[in-house]
């Protein structure tokens, strides 16, 4: 089927489809990666309009086979939204921790969850995330935490789920995984591929046994300085990498711009 003429694309606007696209191939790069649990977390971007809709994953479907057609529109109250919604189930701990951070924060374009063996391991110790890789470092005062709840079912967990992520842009959910907010796509894998990365090295760090060396707290700040402290640049540099990722899954079983 041309793509340019399938139902999908049909029902969509330029912008909505463009999202799609880039939603999907995240959800791509996420399992070339390893990041993903199954069918299970989710990842979701919103979309343009004073309608406050949003994309995420139709329940079911593998992170490695996702395609733009796959992902399904809801509104903030969890109603899909588009045609065919009856053969589009949505995961409801999904909606409730994604629609938290939508709902609260206007630059939270696009929301990333995952259940990582490394994210829980350091979500599950007391000192949380340790800056001990320049990974790590990239989020030294700029990570909140968030204590475990249960099951994301609960509608008012949203309120604390805002208020804990404050005005950061990753977070660590105790007990459970990791969670970050992007400007963009291209900057939330950035986020997400940066704090799985501190957890893993943390985790194989703390596996030797062996007494770890922790930078002072000037290298710390100014570290994070570096990373942070143009934000239009981190922005840049997030889509500069998100071309070169791509082309990871460019000779995907399936293309995502389906």
């Amino acid at each position: 089927m041309n793509v340019a003429t399938s139902p999908a694309r049909l029902a969509c606007s330029e912008d909505e489809w463009r999202i799609r696209c880039d939603l999907a191939a995240l959800y791509r790069l996420v399992a070339h990666f390893r990041m993903t649990d199954f069918i299970y977390t989710h990842i979701s971007a919103r979309l343009p309009g004073p309608e406050h809709h949003f994309l995420i994953n139709k329940y079911g479907v593998l992170f490695d086979e996702m395609r733009a057609s796959d992902l399904v529109k809801i509104d903030l109250d969890g109603n899909v939204v588009e045609e065919g919604s009856e053969s589009k189930p949505v995961n409801a701990a999904g909606f409730t921790i994604h629609s938290a951070l939508h709902m609260a924060r206007e630059d939270a374009m696009c929301v990333v969850h995952t259940h990582t063996a490394a994210g829980i391991a350091v979500s599950a110790q007391k000192d949380g995330l340790l800056p001990i890789s320049q990974h790590a470092l990239k989020f030294y005062g700029h990570l909140a935490y968030h204590g475990y709840e249960g099951v994301a079912l609960d509608l008012d967990e949203r309120e604390r789920l805002v208020a804990d992520l404050g005005q950061h842009r990753a977070m660590i959910l105790r007990n459970h995984g990791l969670l970050v907010a992007g400007r963009s796509i291209p900057e939330a894998f950035n986020l997400i591929y940066y704090l799985e990365r501190a957890c893993q090295a943390q985790v194989a760090a703390m596996s030797g046994g062996a007494e770890l060396v922790l930078p002072p707290e000037e290298v710390r700040r100014k570290t994070a300085a570096q990373f942070n402290g143009d934000p239009e640049r981190s922005l840049a540099h997030s889509e500069w990498a998100w071309a070169p990722a791509l082309r990871l899954i460019e000779n995907s079983k399936l293309d995502w711009r389906q």
